[in-house]
C-alpha cells in the first residue's frame, strides 16, 4: 500500500466563508498515482472545517445564517467562556463542531468517487489568517 500527503494553505479574508477545495484535492489524487484507496481531507485548525455538499450559493448562505443562529459571533466573555482567555472566537469553535473536522472519499480508478453534486468544502469560521488543510491518500 502507498500513501501520499499534501498540505494546502488557505487565507480566507472573511470571518466566515466556504471555499470549494475539490480542484486541489483532485490534483493531489492525480499526483499520488493511487488508483484504488481512500482520500482523507481534514482541517488542521480548531476553528475551521471540511465537509461535503453541493456547490450552490443559496445553500452556503443558508449555512452561514443557520450557523450564526446556532452560535452567533460575540467577542465578549459573557456568551462564551472561551473568550475569557483573551480570544474572541468562541463561536468559531462551536461552528466547527457542527460542520465537522474531515471527510473521507473513496478513490476509484484514480479519481474521487463522488455522488451526484458532491464537492469538498473548507469552512472558515475565524478567518483572516493562514490555515492548513491536510490531504492524505492511501491505497494502491
Amino acid at each position: 500500500m502507498k500513501s501520499f500527503r499534501k498540505v494546502i494553505e488557505l487565507s480566507v479574508p472573511r470571518r466566515m466563508d466556504f471555499v470549494n477545495i475539490t480542484p486541489q484535492v483532485e490534483k493531489a489524487v492525480a499526483a499520488s498515482k493511487i488508483q484504488e484507496g481512500l482520500c482523507l481531507v481534514n482541517s488542521m485548525h480548531i476553528t475551521s472545517s471540511v465537509f461535503i455538499n453541493d456547490d450552490e450559493p443559496g445553500l452556503h448562505e443558508d449555512y452561514a445564517r443557520w450557523l450564526e443562529e446556532l452560535a452567533p459571533f460575540d467577542a465578549s466573555p459573557e456568551r462564551y467562556h472561551h473568550n475569557r482567555t483573551g480570544e474572541d472566537n468562541g463561536d468559531a469553535h462551536h461552528k466547527r463542531q457542527v460542520m465537522g473536522r474531515e471527510v473521507v472519499v473513496a478513490v476509484t480508478g484514480g479519481r474521487l468517487d463522488f455522488g451526484t453534486w458532491e464537492q469538498i468544502f473548507y469552512g472558515e469560521f475565524d478567518g483572516r489568517r493562514k490555515k492548513r488543510v491536510l490531504i492524505k491518500i492511501i491505497g494502491d
